[in-house]
């Protein structure tokens, strides 16, 4: 069992600081913990001394073992996928590789959801749905290919859609007419990457709402987003699964074409001329 499982099987169990620490740490993990006890007190305003109960209350000897189990669990998440797989190969499951990973994605899908709060969830979706603002997406190496998804169907639903290149040196005039209240929407999970904290930085210095999907260990850049939502991501495979990440996608798709369908539905018949005009799509014969 993880950190992060552990806390949030003890949030029942704990005193209204610890619960206060708990969270804290949950909402910034697994950033939040790998600093001082001091640093770590000030930021969830709680006492050093609630933080060395809530560690005990863990099973573990103080903060100092604490933090030694937190190190060793972002080595092993920060693993390249070469180490990943040499790690996994001596203990994959039997049966074949269709049913394993099928297995893992829908483990995957049932802890993801039991974990999303559905107030939350709808929150962003007003969020993407309100016209008033823009929407920016980016991600990073690997889940680039999402956000380029969300982008390209977004902008079906709704005007005001920008995608950001995967070349940085094109985000500083992005960020030049970014607006406060526009959306930012990335895409980051393990191994996360510098060039999206900096720019998740810098979009909330100026004024944007952030929305993260990230994994379950969750990216740095979470202490910037106003929504987070976080993924289980782990396949037998040398690379984690985008899977779940999809599904997230496809239903906040879904979510916010059902809140703006009296604008949408014109606007996807107006798309559908114009394909016709163009001839785009082949005919079926």
């Amino acid at each position: 069992m993880t950190l992060d499982d552990q806390l949030r099987n003890a949030l029942p169990d704990l005193t209204r600081a610890e619960r206060q620490l708990a969270t804290h740490i949950l909402s910034h993990y697994p950033v939040a913990a790998l600093g001082s006890i001091t640093i770590l007190a000030k930021a969830a305003l709680v006492s050093t001394p609630t933080v060395v109960r809530l560690a005990q209350k863990l099973g573990y000897k103080g903060y100092p073992d604490f933090q030694a189990a937190l190190r060793g669990e972002v080595e092993a998440m920060l693993v390249t996928p070469l180490t990943k797989h040499a790690t996994r190969g001596g203990s994959m499951p039997a049966g074949h590789m269709l049913t394993r990973f099928a297995e893992a994605v829908v483990a995957n899908l049932q802890a993801t959801l039991n974990q999303i709060d559905p107030a939350e969830f709808d929150a962003a979706v007003r969020l993407l749905a309100d016209p008033g603002r823009r929407v920016f997406t980016l991600g990073g190496r690997i889940t680039h290919a999402m956000a380029d998804y969300f982008a390209s169907l977004m902008t079906m639903i709704r005007p005001g859609v920008t995608l950001l290149s995967d070349n940085s040196a094109t985000w500083p005039p992005v960020l030049l007419d970014l607006a406060a209240g526009d959306v930012l929407v990335v895409f980051d999970i393990r191994r996360y990457e510098n060039t999206v904290l900096q720019i998740t930085e810098m979009a909330k210095e100026q004024g944007a709402e952030i929305l993260l999907v990230t994994d379950r260990w969750i990216s740095p850049a979470a202490s910037h987003a106003r929504h987070t939502f976080c993924c289980h991501v782990e396949a037998p495979s040398a690379w984690d699964s985008n899977a779940v990440l999809m599904v997230l996608v496809e239903t906040l798709l879904a979510a916010v074409q059902n809140a703006t369908w009296a604008g949408t539905e014109p606007r996807l018949r107006r798309l559908e001329e114009l394909y016709v005009r163009t001839r785009f799509f082949r005919r079926h014969r």
